[in-house]
């Protein structure tokens, strides 16, 4: 919880214009700068009929660990709760700035890392667990530079990706986040895990964000209060946000 309250207070302080945040203070003893974090967003498509145990194990044991040593804030992992096509696993991973990211990449100086991911590196080919995995890398938006943790006892996280027809489109519909839909979220309880633009990936000109739930109830409620209240309802048909969206595409997830 001191956590999220920590990062309502950087919703706060992205506020104040960038070059307050992001220079050099007067006395910087006396101030907290916050930086947009980076978001990897990886899709392993798991080979039909295979076990992906081992594939969990080696993210849990090795990579996770491996991760937070070299610098990353956050390390977590998903599955689909109704997947409609080849298992998939998910990894979300949050780096404080894109010189850890880099850092990260590189992990086989790390003596730890080599030891426990060494069953995992012994699979002969025929034993592979995957087909590929792909990498998305996000940024965080202003309005909410760094992650907050799910709510207590979440069970449906929701991921969604707006695509936009012009990166014109994106970049507005970001300032509508920016400026008004998350602080809209957060009072109708549509519980944020990050927002980011997407700088690598498929579906590009979009954006990605994800949200959390203790349940299919509470993801109901919170979206019928946000499309029915007059701050939404007011803000969607100003011109500047007009034409913002070309498609949604969303998936149900939960942790594992």
């Amino acid at each position: 919880m001191k956590r999220r309250n920590f990062v309502k207070s950087g919703v706060a302080l992205s506020t104040i214009p960038a070059a307050c945040v992001t220079s050099k203070m007067a006395n910087p003893e006396s101030q907290t700068i916050i930086e947009n974090e980076l978001y990897e967003w990886r899709s392993y498509e798991i080979k039909w009929g295979t076990n992906a145990q081992p594939l969990i194990s080696y993210l849990k044991e090795a990579l996770q660990p491996a991760m937070k040593r070299a610098g990353v804030n956050h390390f977590m992992l998903f599955e689909e709760i109704a997947p409609g096509g080849p298992k998939k696993i998910y990894a979300l991973i949050s780096y404080p700035t894109a010189q850890i990211y880099l850092g990260a990449q590189h992990l086989q100086d790390d003596a730890a890392y080599v030891s426990a991911a060494s069953a995992y590196d012994a699979l002969a080919p025929d034993q592979a667990i995957y087909h590929r995995y792909s990498s998305d890398l996000l940024q965080a938006f202003d309005g909410l530079k760094q992650m907050m943790n799910p709510v207590d006892g979440a069970t449906v996280f929701e991921l969604r990706t707006y695509e936009g027809y012009s990166e014109d489109a994106v970049r507005r519909k970001i300032m509508m986040f920016d400026d008004e839909e998350i602080p809209l979220f957060l009072k109708v309880g549509l519980n944020p895990v990050f927002f980011g633009n997407m700088l690598s990936g498929p579906y590009r000109p979009c954006l990605v964000y994800m949200i959390n739930f203790t349940d299919m109830d509470a993801h109901a409620a919170a979206w019928k209060a946000f499309l029915d209240s007059p701050e939404w309802n007011a803000m969607k048909v100003l011109p500047k946000y007009a034409n913002t969206l070309s498609n949604i595409r969303n998936t149900f997830l939960k942790v594992i």
